[in-house]
């Protein structure tokens, strides 16, 4: 039902949470053309989400977590029947790869039998049928008939073998099955009840098949495949391209043919693709170790010669979004084929996804069109892609937000990973990209505007993801740089204010001190929090770092000043070489200035400590809320939460068990509505912050697992916006009047 804030009238919401970014910006996986609609298309990425088209990718959708989670092996796989579909999916921890089928065209999933216990690596389905699988893991492949209810194991390799076993493709012909894979090819001519390698020679030793796709025409099958001197079963395209040794054609009966003509010696395909019906044509997509960009090469006479028909120089015949020939990111942003895909029966309609964007083609390769912004907001072809122009996105974002602020009622600047941050100057329907503002690192991960100044300043790193669970260590923090930086228009230009050469990743003004400015900076030696008392003099600015927190070993988070000038610090994870994690993280206050610090860490805080919210309700500022993940390795385990103290840190009560929180936020206009953030299960929300035990619901209509932080437009306190970990924006409205005292609703069952 619909449920509003605070007991207040109901006014209507508006439809769901819609994305709202520049578009694309981050890898692309596993694109998959539907057979019966041409114009249905999906494809999955390495930050959970899998997207669906229906118009071919003018606008996408994202699948909700909790019924489909993508990854860089979640492929869709269609059947004879359109409702029936099979996906590797992702598992509630969103980790493990599992399968799943789909009877109700992809509405809702569930798991079939596991052979792998978790080692899924490719799945593939029969086209012709809606019953037969096949399931690899690193050495084992897989075969169901009863629509994935029991697996019959049909291949093992040994360890003279490459290693592992990479599966390259299936071709079902009937009884006939094809497996393309780095042991050769296997064959069945029994309905999948017994495979074996097929006595085939032409590929030298120490080439293995990668890439395998086939076709049948009048009665002959035709297949090629992209072979490579190393290989592995979840083998990158990176490596692929760089260990790529040919293309190869096999008439069946005959032998393998080396077929590259036209294809350059810089040009290295990772992917070959055809649709089922023609064994002419055909297509191979890869990187140019050359230029570093991506490539896509056709035959039309089934690789007796191949021509280029992804002309990148200009943008020849390419419709290009904010990505393109001397556009804010060139072609190397992209630089190579992450997934390619024919629609089975029509080898006119591709797709080729890359390390930032999906392109997409009509006609057989002679025009290709950008597929992760809106329409209205693309560039011709034949021209170079115009620099600092604004952007929308069609529901393709697939980057990290850690910041959204507000430098006006119209500006809006959002820090990035990857794309460094964006701006938008209307609201945030529309956004330019970060290359064009100036900003110096791959990430920016706070911002935040001089209420007295008008100056914006912002914390930026050239390392991304920090204190997420991969980037927790001192030997890979240690050698990244950071500084912060400043504007005076807004966002439109930025300078630099100081280098710490560490990253920094937080900023907090003294409110009652205009010259002050403190700052998170992050690294083993070096790392603490940082204070400037001559703020206005800029890039004159002196700073210096403040005494250090007990335990802590230099991993500083956020850094929040109290209106009786108390500092107060969360400190978060930090992990040794052999992964344990150390007893350096937690909440910590100081009420001379930082000279000195209290540790006020409840002992689950002492592994990985996120954010600290300060309650705006509470006058007094004794009311904080502390978000933390667990952790593993050390006690006490099962630590992660939502944790509140009401007298600054001397006691603390754990709230909420999440297993992972990562922050909190109070509703501006409703003291008893909080809603806080996990690492894999959705957004969460309580309506009765107040009482000593708080509920907790999952929202059922945020479709993105990762959410970071939740923010609430100052101007329009109808309006939420929530960054993600992976899944850029997404922004909620309700009725009521700018500023008003409408609530925010969101839907809750």
């Amino acid at each position: 039902m619909l449920a509003s804030l605070a007991g207040r009238a109901s006014p209507a919401a508006t439809a769901g949470w819609q994305s709202r970014g520049i578009g694309g910006g981050g890898a692309l996986f596993c694109p998959a053309i539907s057979p019966h609609d041409g114009n249905l298309v999906y494809m999955a990425t390495d930050m959970s989400s899998v997207f669906k088209s229906t118009d071919f990718g003018r606008n996408w959708t994202i699948l909700d977590f909790r019924k489909l989670q993508g990854g860089t092996k979640s492929n869709i796989c269609f059947t004879a029947d359109p409702n029936i579909l099979y996906a590797n999916n992702l598992d509630a921890s969103g980790d493990v790869v599992v399968p799943a089928r789909s009877v109700d065209g992809g509405k809702t999933w569930n798991a079939i039998v596991d052979p792998t216990w978790g080692e899924v690596y490719t799945l593939f389905a029969d086209p012709t049928t809606t019953n037969r699988l096949l399931i690899s893991s690193y050495k084992d492949l897989y075969f169901s008939n009863d629509s994935g209810a029991s697996f019959n194991l049909v291949h093992h390799v040994t360890t003279l073998d490459p290693d592992g076993l990479r599966i390259g493709g299936v071709f079902w012909d009937g009884a006939d099955i094809y497996v393309g894979t780095s042991a050769g090819l296997l064959v069945s001519s029994n309905g999948g009840a017994n495979f074996s390698v097929a006595p085939v020679a032409g590929i030298p030793a120490g080439e293995y098949i990668v890439s395998f796709a086939g076709a049948k025409q009048n009665g002959s099958l035709r297949f090629l495949a992209v072979t490579v001197n190393e290989v592995w079963p979840d083998i990158p395209t990176g490596d692929i391209i760089w260990d790529y040794m040919g293309v190869y054609r096999l008439d069946l009966g005959g032998s393998w043919v080396k077929k590259a003509n036209g294809i350059p010696a810089s040009a290295s395909p990772a992917f070959v693709a055809m649709a089922l019906n023609d064994a002419n044509v055909a297509y191979v997509a890869g990187g140019d170790t050359g230029t570093f960009y991506p490539i896509i090469y056709k035959t039309t006479n089934g690789g007796d010669s191949w021509s280029d028909v992804f002309i990148t120089y200009r943008n020849h015949n390419i419709v290009t979004g904010w990505s393109g020939y001397q556009g804010d990111h060139d072609w190397w942003y992209g630089e190579y084929a992450l997934g390619f895909a024919v629609c089975p029966n029509n080898p006119n309609r591709a797709i080729i996804t890359d390390l930032g964007f999906a392109h997409v083609t009509e006609d057989g390769g002679a025009a290709w069109r950008q597929a992760y912004v809106q329409t209205a907001y693309q560039n011709p072809a034949g021209s170079p892609t115009p620099q600092g122009k604004n952007y929308a996105g069609n529901g393709v974002e697939d980057t990290s937000v850690w910041w959204l602020d507000w430098f006006n009622p119209d500006i809006l600047f959002a820090s990035f990973t990857d794309i460094q941050g964006v701006r938008s100057t209307d609201k945030g329907q529309s956004w330019v990209s970060g290359a064009s503002l100036g900003l110096p690192y791959n990430t920016t991960y706070y911002s935040l505007k001089h209420p007295g100044s008008g100056k914006v300043y912002a914390a930026t790193s050239s390392l991304h993801d920090i204190y997420q669970s991969y980037v927790l260590s001192d030997a890979v923090i240690d050698g990244a740089a950071g500084n912060i930086i400043f504007s005076i228009d807004n966002g439109a230009t930025w300078q630099v204010l100081h280098d710490f050469g560490h990253p920094v990743i937080w900023l907090a003004l003294h409110p009652a001190q205009p010259d002050t400015l403190y700052a998170s900076v992050i690294g083993s030696a070096e790392g603490g929090i940082y204070e400037t008392h001559n703020l206005s003099a800029g890039a004159g600015s002196t700073w210096t770092r403040l005494g250090l927190p007990p335990r802590t070993q230099g991993h500083p988070l956020c850094i929040r000043v109290l209106n009786d000038g108390a500092l107060v610090a969360s400190y978060s994870g930090r992990r040794e070489a052999n992964g344990a994690f150390t007893d350096s993280s937690g909440i910590f206050i100081s009420t001379d200035g930082g000279s000195n610090w209290q540790d006020r860490s409840d002992p689950n805080m002492h592994f990985w400590t996120k954010d600290v919210i300060i309650d705006p309700f509470d006058v007094a500022q004794n009311t904080w809320y502390v978000a933390v993940f667990s952790h593993w390795g050390s006690p006490p385990y099962n630590a992660g939460g939502l944790f509140r103290t009401t007298d600054r840190g001397q006691t603390w009560t754990r709230i909420s068990s999440l297993y992972r929180v990562e922050s909190a936020t109070v509703h501006p206009l409703d003291a008893n509505t909080l809603s806080l953030t996990t690492e894999v299960e959705g957004l969460w929300l309580t309506q009765n912050l107040r009482q000593a035990n708080p509920t907790f619901t999952q929202v059922p209509d945020y479709p993105f697992r990762h959410p970071t932080r939740v923010l609430f437009n100052p101007y329009d306190r109808n309006e939420i916006w929530v960054a993600t970990f992976g899944g850029g924006l997404r922004v909620q409205r309700t009725a009521g009047g700018k500023g008003g005292a409408g609530p925010l609703l969101l839907l809750l069952n």
